[in-house]
């Protein structure tokens, strides 16, 4: 089939899905009302709870929840050929993904904006909030630590880095790191004139993002800001750099860096994805990579660990900690909701569409594919180097249009650490609140205090940043990698499926349709499960042991969250009010 056909009846469907499923769900099941007051204006206090545009609080959660996982995920997943990976960043988003990431931003909202966490005691009990945040202190966490171990690959000034053809790199793009520094300094002067200030946001916008294309340009011109490649960082030294941002934003009033920050960098996605599915039709590229490939040598088996690895591409449980966790303390209406998380979660998998298309026909020869795809221990070998595939592919699409393969590399370079940054810190955020409310549920008073809260978290993260694994037959050491991100797979994607459960039980307890959260619970619980044990046999037989204990804790919270539910189920407990009490209930 031509890559052109395929992208464009995807595109079809995404119409599809927001127009006429996105809004029975809006409509008829969760019943949106526009003139109940959301906490963003109920609770307002000018740090978290802030009511916001829809427009900025779109590219907020759109850059929240679109970090590397959308282009790393699929790049990894086209092992298996490029039908089952485009299938599933499709059909995963519109009946699974775009619908959790909606239902928990609802459920949330009228939950006083408190985490999914706190959701799942209101509607399911104590133990099993309990579960949840032990559940998303593991995810979160781990997810992070691996952001912040590839961005720190990228940044660094590798062997494979050129400043004369930035285009040859593989791993290495310092190029990023000006522009990244400008967009934090801009964002947060924008943030001062558009909050304290009461500047108008059109022009506000317009001048924040032309300083931020000046700076992408010079980005290729001066990519190590001048210095010899002896006096750049380390990727360790860029790991502690990341971590010590990660604290400085996780604190800070969230308009004072992340609104303007993600609204920005919403604009230079919204940029990218138009070049790059511009020049994508113009070049008219044929596949590469095989339809389906079902055996790769060394991988495990395509169901369902293509679920698994393509992760937040169509479904992901962190956007439900997103959705719950800031977006919802910003939501203006609540009728804004499907605008702002079903349609995000079809910019993502837009995204996630493109990963697939640029791992696949971005490759010039089938030869130059199987080269990067031969096995499974080639992509174990650097998760960067995946990232790589996609700068590349999507760099030789937007070179279509006559860019400059430099300025092309390093536009997508830019895009790629701009948005693992702004996840970076959006969670790292998530992670504070998560924390303060264990200390919160244990009553351990000084856990609620944000800084306190922040130190834990950014330890946390640092944790899996440093984490290396002991090969049981060498004895030789090395990243973690392609296993830690497995593992973060299995946790989001079983924090999707609870999540799901927790919106079907909020569903059923009111009398409204809850099928349509219901059936994609199910397939994701089950697939998750599968995979849950199978990585876990995996992680033993390795002799790994603290993944294999991290495994088993999960099969015993995901089981826990599961056997509430179900009592709470049969219980039958019933409510007129939308809105989330967390009262005793009553029959």
């Amino acid at each position: 089939m031509s890559p052109i056909l395929a992208a464009a009846g995807c595109f079809v469907l995404y119409v599809l899905g927001y127009r006429v499923y996105g809004k029975h769900l809006a409509d008829k099941v969760f019943r949106l009302d526009a003139d109940r007051e959301t906490a963003a204006h109920t609770l307002q206090d000018g740090i978290d709870y802030v009511p916001t545009n829809r427009f900025v609080l779109f590219g907020h959660h759109y850059a929240s929840i679109t970090g590397l996982a959308p282009m790393l995920g699929p790049a990894v997943a086209v092992i298996w050929g490029w039908l089952p990976a485009m299938l599933w960043v499709v059909f995963g988003a519109i009946l699974v993904g775009c619908v959790h990431d909606f239902s928990a931003l609802v459920v949330s909202v009228r939950a006083r904006g408190l985490s999914i966490g706190k959701v799942a005691e209101g509607v399911i009990g104590p133990l099993a909030k309990v579960l949840f945040l032990a559940l998303i202190f593991f995810g979160v966490a781990l997810a992070m630590g691996v952001f912040v171990f590839i961005i720190a690959v990228l940044f660094q000034a590798g062997a494979d880095f050129d400043p004369d053809d930035l285009s040859k790199a593989t791993t290495s793009f310092p190029s990023a790191v000006l522009p990244s520094g400008v967009l934090m300094i801009v964002a947060m002067v924008m943030g001062f004139l558009l909050y304290k200030r009461g500047f108008p946001l059109v022009p506000t916008t317009v001048v924040g993002f032309v300083l931020m294309m000046i700076a992408v340009y010079l980005g290729t011109k001066w990519p190590t800001l001048g210095l010899d490649r002896s006096h750049w960082p380390t990727k360790t030294g860029w790991t502690w750099i990341l971590l010590g941002y990660a604290f400085v934003a996780s604190v800070l009033p969230v308009w004072s860096l992340l609104q303007a920050r993600d609204f920005l960098n919403s604009l230079l996605l919204y940029l990218g994805l138009l070049a790059a599915y511009g020049g994508f039709f113009l070049l008219d590229p044929s596949f590469a990579a095989p339809a389906v490939n079902f055996h790769p040598e060394g991988a495990p088996s395509l169901f369902p660990f293509v679920f698994i690895v393509i992760a937040c591409g169509a479904a992901s449980g962190f956007h439900g900690l997103v959705s719950s966790g800031t977006t919802a303390k910003q939501l203006n209406k609540e009728t804004d909701a499907r605008f702002v998380a079903y349609g995000g979660m079809i910019g993502e998998s837009l995204l996630g569409l493109l990963a697939v298309l640029a791992c696949t026909a971005g490759f010039e020869t089938e030869s130059a594919w199987q080269n990067a795809y031969r096995d499974w221990g080639t992509i174990e070998a650097g998760l960067a180097n995946k990232l790589g595939a996609f700068i590349h592919g999507t760099s030789r699409f937007i070179g279509a249009l006559g860019v400059e393969k430099n300025l092309a590399a390093a536009f997508i370079a830019v895009v790629v650490v701009s948005f693992a940054l702004t996840t970076l810190d959006s969670a790292t955020r998530l992670l504070r609140f998560n924390v303060s409310e264990i200390g919160e549920s244990l009553r351990m008073k000084f856990l609620e205090n944000r800084y306190v809260a922040t130190v834990i978290a950014v330890g946390a993260i640092c944790f899996f940043a440093f984490y290396e694994i002991v090969d049981a037959k060498t004895g030789a050491s090395k990243p973690a990698g392609l296993a830690l991100w497995t593992l973060f797979g299995v946790i989001n994607q079983l924090l999707a499926g609870l999540t799901l459960l927790v919106a079907t039980l909020y569903l059923k307890q009111r009398g409204r349709a809850w099928g349509f959260t219901g059936l994609p619970m199910l397939l994701m619980l089950g697939s998750t499960f599968i995979a849950l044990f199978t990585k876990v046999s995996d992680f033993w037989r390795g002799g790994q042991v603290l993944l294999f204990a991290v495994g088993c804790s999960l099969i015993l919270i995901g089981v826990g969250i599961i056997v509430e539910g179900i009592r709470t189920h049969f219980r039958g407990d019933r409510y007129d009010d939308d809105m989330i009490t967390f009262a005793t209930k009553t029959n």
